[in-house]
């Protein structure tokens, strides 16, 4: 999964460029979130603008994710679209995420 990785203050955000988290991207892209996040100590957002589809297997992963970002930092999720909401709502894992309207604009590119 190809991700854009760029710093906003001590934000973290991390802009999906694939339409689908499914089972058969789950694994990589939790991988790659991994690598990504393991030198950065402050809050991590995931921008899901493009995300069309997510199935269990995408929620397990972006659960993984929380888990592995520990107890003093949530994965916070933004522009979820209308079926990506609806996953999450149904699941009850928009009271678990921290979901944002939209990512903010600014920022650098990180490496």
């Amino acid at each position: 999964m190809k991700i854009e990785r760029r710093i906003a203050d001590d934000l973290l955000i991390l802009t999906l460029q694939d339409t689908r988290i499914d089972a058969a991207g789950a694994v990589p892209f939790k991988e790659a979130v991994r690598q990504m996040v393991q030198d950065f100590d402050d809050r991590v957002m995931i921008d899901m603008t493009r995300i069309e589809f997510l199935d269990s297997s995408g929620l397990g992963a972006l659960v993984a994710i929380m888990k592995m970002l520990g107890g003093a930092r949530r994965l916070e999720l933004a522009n979820c679209g209308t079926i990506v909401r609806k996953v999450l709502t149904l699941t009850r894992m928009d009271s678990v995420f921290i979901l944002h309207d939209a990512a903010p604009t600014a920022g650098r590119s990180a490496a």
